[in-house]
């Protein structure tokens, strides 16, 4: 698996998912316990909570679709955290690895590497043999 160093950007990405994470924090409820950021290729950064309930949804999909509905397109990393988790880092779910394959394959992920030290992986290392939708 191809790992990379973090850069000052990457730490600062981790920072903002932090951020929004400590300001909407529920953990009684669970209503908000992981927080996410995306970084586009231009630098704009965008974060969000996950929201819990019947139909919830994942932190990485309210950061990304904050992201498109400001109207980007073009991203270059992500990161999701939870107070409770070791470097506050936790891997994307196999619905969020798909759901950021169909919309930023390229993408690389901010999560805990092998050793538990912070690193960055491409995307497709993180879901092998995705799915792909077949266009006739």
């Amino acid at each position: 698996m191809r790992m990379e160093p973090l850069t000052e950007q990457d730490r600062a990405l981790i920072d903002t998912a932090m951020d929004a994470l400590k300001r909407n924090f529920d953990d009684g409820v669970f209503y908000h316990t992981v927080g996410a950021a995306i970084r586009c290729t231009n630098g704009h950064v965008y974060a969000g909570v996950n929201c819990d309930g019947i139909h919830g949804s994942c932190a990485e999909f309210i950061a990304i679709g904050a992201a498109i509905t400001a109207g980007e397109r073009q991203f270059d990393a992500i990161t999701a955290v939870h107070l409770k988790a070791h470097n506050n880092l936790v891997p994307p779910c196999g619905n969020c690895r798909q759901m950021l394959f169909e919309y930023c394959p390229d993408i690389r992920v901010i999560l805990n590497g092998p050793d538990g030290s912070p690193v960055k992986v491409p995307l497709k290392e993180l879901l092998p043999l995705a799915y792909v939708e077949v266009k006739e």
